[in-house]
């Protein structure tokens, strides 16, 4: 496996840089574009939990936590704010930091994801909530939405009480950061972990109007991501602490019932990672295809590597490093244009970076 050769731009706010490096084929070369660190605020301590999603014109919005005081994750600080950035023009340039949640000091919130609905063209950006003051280690489970690809949101709507149960009040709960999907037939699907009680999925059936909860746990399973499958089932792939590999779960009955198998090929830190599907025959391509991006290390964050599949995920032939360094958290989105876009935490959680590559990158010209 070729190590890709690295070239840092290390950029604030309205950054370009050359298209050049994404359209030359036949070199190892990658350009990275870094969207939030200390330079982007002096008096924010990190950015951390990357998100990102395109819109339904065609925009990138990339959402993170700015967590203020300390790098702390939603039950130590009382100073986390979400915070996305907007680029029109395929990531070239992008807007300065803009704040979507912020809430008094003492409140917080966390672990940005999102979801597009393609019939509505609405956006969805879920996040943690939790007040230090007055309810400590009690998470709430909200939405803000977008019905203009990003520029405007909504208040936030807390739906705690609709994807949980009362039982789940004082438990350690929360959704999974990066995003979810809506299925071919529009229904939206998401990821709540409980770690007392297991991973659990929750969705729309009206747009995101309303929310439910399937209540059949699913473990081992820590932060994971859903996909829907070429043929209809769905497919959880989930991060488990210890493992040192991925755990593949498939529901053939709208997630009733499920089957858990381990995934050898996709080694894993216990990290949070992405699945994304790039491509359907039943879109009227050629060929099936996911996208799948972590830490490709069993015991370290590092190594962020991008792994193709064309089998649905029984296997994953082409594994390419994007990163060989320090690397966690990631997040996978598409362009218009067929290009591929990731947006990952890098050296040590000091970075946040965007690089974009396209199929004949990825595969060295083999995806034929």
């Amino acid at each position: 496996m070729k190590i890709p050769i690295l070239l840092f731009l290390i950029l604030g706010y309205s950054s370009v840089y050359s298209q050049e490096a994404y359209t030359t084929t036949g070199l190892d070369t990658l350009q990275f574009l870094n969207l939030f660190n200390k330079n982007s605020n002096p008096e924010v301590e990190c950015y951390r939990i990357p998100a990102i999603i395109t819109a339904s014109n065609g925009d990138l919005i990339v959402a993170i936590d700015e967590r203020v005081p300390s790098c702390g994750d939603l039950k130590w600080s009382k100073n986390i704010n979400i915070v996305i950035r907007r680029s029109h023009d395929n990531g070239n340039t992008w807007s300065e930091i803009e704040t979507v949640v912020n809430y008094p000091d003492g409140q917080s919130a966390s672990d940005p994801s999102m979801i597009l609905d393609k019939t509505t063209n609405e956006l969805f950006l879920f996040f943690n909530y939790m007040d230090l003051n007055t309810e400590k280690d009690i998470y709430y489970l909200k939405v803000v939405s977008s019905l203009d690809n990003g520029k405007t949101w909504s208040i936030p709507v807390d739906i705690t009480s609709q994807i949980t149960k009362p039982d789940w009040h004082a438990d350690f709960k929360f959704i999974t950061s990066g995003r979810g999907i809506q299925t071919s037939a529009g229904k939206i699907l998401h990821t709540i972990v409980n770690l007392q009680k297991g991973l659990h999925v929750f969705g729309s059936d009206d747009h995101g109007k309303t929310w439910f909860l399937i209540d059949t746990p699913i473990m081992p399973a820590d932060e994971s991501k859903i996909i829907e499958l070429s043929d209809g089932p769905w497919m959880i792939n989930s991060r488990v602490k210890g493992a040192g590999i991925r755990y593949i779960h498939t529901s053939v009955d709208e997630g009733q019932t499920w089957i858990t198998t381990s995934d050898s090929a996709l080694i894993d830190p216990a990290c949070n990672a992405s699945i994304l599907r790039y491509s359907s025959i039943k879109q009227g391509v050629n060929k099936n295809r996911l996208l799948f991006s972590n830490a490709h290390s069993s015991d370290s964050r590092e190594n962020l590597t991008v792994s193709l599949s064309y089998d649905e995920g029984k296997s994953w032939p082409i594994q390419k490093t994007i990163y060989a360094g320090s690397a966690a958290y990631s997040s996978l989105s598409i362009l218009p244009n067929g290009e591929i876009v990731l947006f990952f935490e890098a050296n040590d959680y000091q970075d946040n970076l965007f690089v974009r590559f396209n199929l004949e990158w990825l595969t060295d010209g083999r995806d034929k």
